[in-house]
């Protein structure tokens, strides 16, 4: 089984609603915003820096990072752009 598979039936089972991959180009901006329910950044591929409350955290291959419900953050794709699986409790909430 991929990784993607992996992570999919992993979030399936932590009750994420809604699942899906997403690709950004290199330098993508995500501007300060903050979600209502659960999402979960999982990326596959490349690299997402996530920048909450001015403490910076680069998320990687593999790696998986919880966004803090309703904490605002901004974020910012890296160099090799990103692939990454998303998990929202709430649909159309990232």
């Amino acid at each position: 089984m991929e990784l993607s598979e992996r992570i999919i039936q992993t979030l399936e089972k932590e009750g994420f609603l809604h699942i899906y991959e997403w690709q950004d180009a290199p330098g993508t901006v995500y501007e300060a915003h903050y979600h209502q329910g659960k999402v979960t950044i999982w990326v596959t591929d490349g690299s997402i820096m996530f920048n909450l409350n001015g403490k910076k955290k680069e998320i990687k291959p593999t790696e998986r990072f919880d966004v803090p419900t309703r904490v605002s953050h901004s974020a910012v794709v890296g160099l090799q752009g990103a692939i990454y699986i998303v998990g929202e409790e709430i649909e159309g909430d990232s």
